[in-house]
Order: C-alpha cells, then sequence, then structure tokens
C-alpha cells in the first residue's frame, strides 16, 4: 500500500496544506469531495489496478481535486515546501514595471501574469475576442507565412499585444478578430449526427489581424494567423522524467504505421534527428547522452527539451518579458524597434517625460535631442541579435528599465522550478464505476490506446539543469541536480505516447503536426476552470467534439478510432467519455 493510500484511507477529508491559486474556481478540498464513493480508492478494482488511482505514480499524485498541489516528492524534502510555495507566488501575481519581487513587462510583454493564461493552472479557455488581460485567455497568436511554416520576424515568436508608455505595443489588439466558424459536413464523410440520432456540433477559429495593427517597420507580408492555447502546467515534470530512449522506441514503433514528422524523425535511419534535441549539452551526470541536450517533448510542436527550458521556464521570461541571469536580453525584435525609434510621438513624449534620472523613460532620453532619443530607443529595443550577456552588458548599462540587472534573481528562478517540477496530478476518481470500466475497456478496443498510450515508466530522472539554477547551487555550494523533485522509476499514466500526429482538422495548427496532448487530469477542468475546452485552438467545447475532431478527414492518423467510436451506441459513447474524464 502506497504512503498516499495510507493517507488517504485513515482519512479521506484532507486539510490542504496549501492554498491553490487566486482563481476561486480551484478546488482543494480533497478526495473526500470527489466520488470516491466507498473504500474503493487505492485498491485494484474491475479492469483498474489499484496503481491507476495514481497517474502521477507515488511520488507525483495529489490526493487533492486541485491542478495547484505540491507533490509528495515536494513535501517529503525539508525546506521545499517553502520554496514551491514562493514559485507559486511568483506564477499567480501580477509582474510591474518596478515592484520587486515580480518586476518586469517593460517595454512590451504579452500577459502581466502566467495565471492569466492558465486558469486554475489548466488548459485556457475559448475566446470570442483576443484580450491579453482577459482572465484565461491561454491563446498566444501564431503568425507565420503559409508558404514555409515560418514564424514571421517582425514580431515576436510569442507576439505581444501589450507596451509601456510611450511605445506602441506591436500589434495593436483592438484590431484583431476571431470569428468561430460551424462545420457543416466532415470531409471524412461522417455525418453530424451519430447513428442512433444524437447530434452534435463543432466549430473552429478563423483570425484575422490587419497589416494596420502591425506597429513594426517593415509590417509583415503574406502571412496567416492561428491560435494555440496554453494545456495544464501539472504533472510536466514527470514527463521530463521519462527517458529519451523509451520515448525513441515509441516513435520508433509507430513509425512502422504513420508517417512521423520528418522535421524530428529520420524514416530511413529509424532514429530522430538531431534537430529533436536541445542544443544545450547535458549535466555533467548526463554524459551518457553525448554532447547533445535532451530529447524535445513539450508544447505542441515539440520546441522545447527538458522542464528547465520547457514552456513555462521560458514563457517566465518572454511572455512578462522578465531577464535573467540566461535570459539577459529583452524579447524584442528590430523592426518594432525602428519602428517605435521612428514615431514622433514616441520622440515626444520622452522628451517631455523622461529627462529625470527617477522616471523609467530615463535611460530613452540620451542627449535630450530627437535624435539623441531616437538612436537610444532602437539601441535599448534592438537586442535580440545579441547572444551573449558579455557583449550585451554594454547595450543593456542604463537602458530600460534596471539599467543591467536582472529582474528575476537565480534563486527566485530556482523556486519557480521548484514550483514548476513539483505540481502535483490529481488521482483519478470512479474507477470502481461499471461504466468506467466499460469506458475503459472501449477506450483500447476501438484504438483510442494507440496514440493516447496510458502508461510510461520513468528512469532516473537524470534531469537537464539550466545555467541559472545552476549559478544559485554554486552560489548556496549545492549540487544543481539534487535540488529539484525528483520523480525516478515511478509508473504514470498520463495517456499520451509523446508523438506528433496529424488530424487534418479544417484552419489545423500550423505544421499540421501536433504533440498527443496527455489526458490525465482533464476530467476536473470544468470543476477546477470553468470550462471543458479542448484541442490546441479550444474549438471543441466537450470531451465529445475532440473525439470527433480527431475524423474529420481521413487522412487523419485518428481517424479509424473515430470512426468506431461513431458507430457506438450511445451507451457505450457515454461510456468513453466517462472514462475519460476519470482519468
Amino acid at each position: 500500500m502506497t504512503k498516499i493510500t495510507k493517507l488517504l484511507l485513515a482519512g479521506l477529508i484532507v486539510a490542504p496544506a496549501f492554498t491553490a491559486c487566486s482563481d476561486s474556481d480551484d478546488d482543494t478540498t480533497g478526495l473526500g469531495e470527489l466520488e470516491t464513493e466507498d473504500q474503493a480508492f487505492g485498491k485494484a478494482t474491475g479492469n483498474f489496478t489499484a496503481e491507476e488511482w495514481f497517474p502521477g505514480g507515488e511520488l507525483g499524485t495529489t490526493e487533492k481535486a486541485s491542478y495547484s498541489a505540491p507533490t509528495p516528492a515536494v513535501e517529503q524534502i525539508a525546506g521545499m515546501e517553502s520554496d514551491f510555495m514562493t514559485g507559486n507566488d511568483l506564477f499567480e501575481h501580477l509582474y510591474t514595471f518596478e515592484q520587486a519581487p515580480r518586476r518586469g513587462l517593460g517595454p512590451a510583454w504579452v500577459r502581466n501574469s502566467c495565471i492569466a493564461c492558465h486558469p486554475s493552472y489548466g488548459h485556457g479557455k475559448r475566446q470570442t475576442e483576443y484580450r491579453a488581460n482577459t482572465i484565461g485567455n491561454g491563446y498566444l497568436l501564431v503568425i507565420y507565412h503559409p508558404s514555409n511554416n515560418a514564424y514571421i520576424s517582425e514580431v515576436t515568436g510569442m507576439p505581444q499585444t501589450q507596451a509601456m508608455a510611450p511605445f506602441k505595443a506591436p500589434i495593436d489588439e483592438t484590431q484583431i478578430q476571431i470569428d468561430w466558424k460551424t462545420v457543416t459536413e466532415m470531409e471524412s464523410g461522417l455525418a453530424m449526427t451519430f447513428p442512433d440520432g444524437e447530434s452534435y456540433s463543432l466549430i473552429y477559429p478563423e483570425v484575422r489581424i490587419p497589416q494596420s495593427a502591425f506597429n513594426t517597420n517593415p509590417k509583415p507580408t503574406d502571412y496567416d494567423v492561428r491560435l494555440e492555447s496554453t494545456i495544464g502546467v501539472y504533472g510536466t515534470a514527470l514527463l521530463d522524467a521519462i527517458d529519451d530512449e523509451e520515448i525513441e522506441k515509441q516513435w520508433a514503433a509507430e513509425g512502422k504505421y504513420v508517417e512521423l514528422n520528418p522535421a524530428m524523425w529520420d524514416k530511413e535511419a529509424n532514429t530522430f534527428k538531431a534537430s529533436a534535441y536541445y542544443s544545450a549539452p547535458y549535466n555533467d551526470t548526463g554524459t551518457h547522452r553525448g554532447s547533445h541536450g535532451p530529447l524535445k517533448r513539450f508544447t505542441y510542436a515539440m520546441t522545447r527539451g527538458s522542464l528547465q527550458d520547457g514552456a513555462g521556464a521560458n514563457a517566465i521570461w518572454n511572455i512578462t518579458n522578465v531577464t535573467r541571469s540566461d535570459r539577459h536580453w529583452l524579447y524584442t525584435t528590430t523592426a518594432w524597434a525602428k519602428a517605435q525609434s521612428e514615431d514622433p510621438e514616441v520622440i515626444s513624449y520622452i522628451k517631455q517625460h523622461g529627462s529625470s534620472p527617477t522616471s523609467i523613460l530615463y535611460p530613452y532620453y540620451a542627449d535630450g535631442t530627437d535624435e539623441g532619443i531616437a538612436n537610444r530607443v532602437y539601441e535599448v529595443l534592438n537586442t535580440p541579435s545579441v547572444a551573449y550577456k558579455e557583449t550585451f552588458e554594454k547595450y543593456l548599462l542604463n537602458s530600460a528599465p534596471y539599467n543591467g540587472v536582472e529582474e528575476m534573481s537565480d534563486k527566485q528562478y530556482y523556486q519557480f522550478m521548484v514550483w514548476h517540477r513539483g505540481l502535483a496530478v490529481p488521482a483519478a476518481r470512479n474507477l470502481n464505476n461499471a461504466d468506467v470500466q466499460r469506458g475503459k475497456q472501449l477506450f483500447s478496443e476501438i484504438g483510442c490506446a494507440q496514440c493516447h498510450r496510458p502508461s510510461w515508466t520513468t528512469g532516473s530522472d537524470d534531469m537537464w539543469v539550466d545555467a541559472s539554477t545552476k549559478a544559485y547551487a554554486k552560489s548556496i555550494g549545492k549540487s544543481a541536480n539534487s535540488m529539484l523533485p525528483k520523480y525516478a522509476h515511478q509508473t504514470i499514466w498520463p495517456y499520451t505516447d509523446l508523438v506528433q500526429h496529424r488530424l487534418f482538422m479544417a484552419n489545423d495548427i500550423r505544421t499540421g503536426w501536433c504533440r498527443t496532448t496527455p489526458l490525465w487530469g482533464r476530467g476536473l477542468s470544468r470543476r477546477l476552470t470553468g470550462a471543458d475546452d479542448r484541442l490546441h485552438d479550444c474549438r471543441a467545447r466537450t470531451v465529445i467534439e475532440a473525439i470527433m475532431w480527431h475524423g474529420y478527414s481521413k487522412q487523419s492518423d485518428g481517424y479509424r478510432a473515430t470512426e468506431k467510436f461513431y458507430n457506438l451506441p450511445k451507451a457505450d459513447r457515454d461510456a468513453i467519455v466517462k472514462f475519460i474524464e476519470s482519468i
């Protein structure tokens, strides 16, 4: 019997050790509030093993109905709970221009807090208009050239719609238009009504950003726009703990039956290409991996390797534009810097408000002449091409907004990563329910489990560690690799194969390739966030809609499974949905 099971069976209602997030929808009342019904929790029942109640394994599962609770791995190490809570605070609260400990934002940014994108730490909510500061708007604008799928260069890869005065935001969000279209027929030929008469509907977004919305020089041309929403941040460290070699085996096995992304996979050699790995070398104890870094496994496009280089670690820099020792430069573009330096309203405003050494605009004031201010604005804002801190310091000295001093200290970033690596997966629910057990059986029989692989076993969790955490560890005389929560040799149940597939949906994701999203804990979304929106752009409002999008086209990797789902009796379809909502 696991430690968690003993705690739960001794007293199912456990007082929460932490206040989850400031979003009032979150619920940390404990599994006593979930559908545990009797003493079946933690025991083998029907076609579920005892371990399947704990999707994150013994070290990564929480007994709370929450996306924001710490893992047992955090709770077992003295002092780590305090760091976890500090990291939690860095995630939840607003960033400002100058007030520590959450200073940053300037001169342009995407959001002014992390929680705004991840309501209750979960999936973003579907939006009908793009407003950056709407709580629950997890959308990022994906602006790219359809001819080659490359991001446009005029704005940052995480496009910014907010800026400090007097600068104009790189994109004027008031000109962004989101239109939700209704599917009238499926390309695959599946009807919009199940054979037993129950109907369903599918919608998808079309996004338009006129050229006039871009405050850049030059303005972009020949571009298209897609939306990508955030997913839950809980449990990501457990995916980080899976050995690269095990993921490679999964890709190799699936490559016999489906086409794999040629940008990641060498079909002839039946192995990953060098581009599938993060380029930075592994830590000192990871020498068996050679000179490359960890295998990319995070984000829809699988662009990020270790969690220390994952979406959250990167976002704390590029979403809020908060600099740190290993992200010492501002997140801007040359085209935006040029446009702002040429804007007479910007120059005039700085002349009027930037002469005082106490003004946040003072670094831009230069000699107070129009030419001097223009040159200084361009010099400060045009930072993305500078690769190294030593070279960059000459630009940052006396520059906005903190005279070259990092806005997030190495210790703060370490605490943020303790929190990020310490977020637990909620325990499963209702596994003793006959419909849930039937749903599990059908989920496998019709082929859903081929992509949504149920379980993995983590390796030794010999994690890659970033430079900032290493610097902090060195300053206190400790080993960086031993300072973060670890999840070695855990059997976990994320329901993802960590492979990229194509669904060929209407107005599909950029490139068409999308990593299989983990299903664990998603059944709590409506309860914790107030919405059940799914898929990369929140086009699916229910589990049924998410499933049926997999069958929009016969080319979809998920078509055959969807076709079988479509032809099931309603009771069986409902059982599959109930299973998905219980894991």
